[in-house]
């Protein structure tokens, strides 16, 4: 046998997908670790000064934790997804998930309607 003879695996069969799954996983990654960035900012807002009004502490600390939690649950997350779709992938019996993106989506929502408020309050302080 050749020394440089190559081997097939299952994962090299299905090259191109194995490599679209880690570089979707990666994009889950990213889009964690910048949620858990807007957390640890909009936290930052709410505990730096006094002279914010109640509403704004409340929107910051509201965007603050819930960007957080959601950026590590993300995080963990994709990695589940991840390894799950690399075995449906080699066993051929792939089926695309909706849960992470409308959980996603909620979590979005929620922190930019925050990050609304937040602003606003900012911007026009009550007297």
């Amino acid at each position: 046998m050749d020394s440089k003879e190559e081997q097939t695996t299952i994962d090299s069969k299905y090259v191109q997908q194995h490599l679209a799954n880690e570089r979707t996983f990666l994009a889950w990654v990213r889009t964690g670790i910048a949620l858990v960035g807007i957390g640890f900012l909009a936290a930052g807002f709410g505990f730096s000064s006094s002279l914010y009004d109640q509403i704004a502490h409340i929107a910051a600390i509201i965007t603050g934790v819930t960007s957080l939690v959601s950026g590590i649950l993300i995080i963990l997350t994709s990695a589940s997804s991840y390894h799950r779709k690399r075995k449906q992938i080699n066993q051929q019996t792939f089926q695309a998930t909706t849960h992470l993106i409308q959980f996603l989506t909620i979590t979005i929502l929620v922190i930019g309607l925050a990050l609304a408020v937040l602003l606003y309050v900012l911007l026009f302080p009550s007297e």
